[in-house]
């Protein structure tokens, strides 16, 4: 079996209309496409890097196959060489693609993380570039990386807080700092119970609370963004952020629902594109 047909068993079926913030929902066509390139490239990597049936070599060489379609040393994976024509035909930097292969990597050989900062630096590789690619699809100033990079990784720990226990338990993958597990007097085995530990909560609330320290980095980012449906959708991914951080603080993702229904998703993306359009 090929490492692209090894790939394509892999996938998960998951597209872009199941996450949990918008993937270029109001962007013109001619940005939408390869933002949804590179989303595909992205998918097809972390359905193999999340692959417990395939050991670890067998993942990582596909990830490797991956790589170095991108970078021009092979044709093997298609994803990869669908995100690289449109990489080459657009003029793009190819950099995004290959650092959030590092990330995927990461997921492979990595279980635990010591510390904030050791998650803020997967944060660097898993989230960011994902922001900064669809920064340069729309030609927007490079400025803008830092408060971009503040909402990549804001959105990124969400998730993890979000998903914390199927994390643990399908893929024995903690993102929850250890060293503040142990400071709330907290194991990453409160990870399999029906209900949250006390110290569990506590460690999720204060991960919680620097998520908001984050998305305060980057409240003005939407404001700051040419592209008026780009500004939109930034506006839109904030304003639901923003809203799941304050739920974090407060709810059990162990045993309380934590994403928003499509109700309240729809009433926070119509407040937030109102203020955002007002705010212009």
């Amino acid at each position: 079996m090929t490492a692209a047909a090894s790939a394509e068993a892999l996938a998960s079926g998951k597209g872009h209309r199941d996450e949990n913030f918008p993937v270029a929902r109001w962007l013109r066509p001619a940005h939408r496409a390869p933002i949804l390139a590179f989303y595909r490239f992205a998918r097809a990597a972390d359905d193999v890097a999340d692959a417990p049936a395939a050991p670890p070599a067998a993942r990582l060489a596909l990830l490797e196959a991956m790589r170095a379609t991108i970078a021009g040393e092979g044709d093997d994976d298609p994803a990869a060489l669908a995100l690289r024509r449109v990489i080459e035909d657009c003029g793009l930097d190819r950099r995004h693609a290959l650092d959030l292969l590092e990330a995927f990597r990461r997921d492979v050989t990595v279980t635990r993380y010591p510390n904030r900062e050791e998650l803020l630096d997967y944060c660097r590789y898993s989230a960011m570039p994902v922001g900064r690619f669809v920064l340069d699809v729309h030609g927007e100033d490079r400025a803008l990386w830092p408060v971009s990079d503040a909402l990549c990784a804001a959105l990124q720990i969400i998730n993890h807080l979000q998903d914390c226990a199927k994390d643990y338990r399908a893929l024995d993958r903690v993102y929850l700092p250890l060293d503040r597990l142990a400071a709330a007097g907290a194991t990453v085995t409160d990870l399999a119970a029906p209900r949250a530990s006390a110290g569990l909560r506590a460690t999720i609330a204060g991960l919680a609370e620097w998520t908001e320290e984050l998305l305060a980095v980057s409240a003005p980012f939407a404001r700051r963004i040419v592209d008026r449906r780009l500004g939109c959708e930034v506006a839109i991914i904030q304003r639901l952020a923003v809203s799941l951080a304050a739920r974090l603080r407060v709810c059990d993702p162990l045993a309380e629902r934590v994403h928003h229904r499509k109700p309240e998703a729809a009433l926070l993306a119509l407040a937030a594109v109102v203020g955002r359009l007002v705010g212009r």
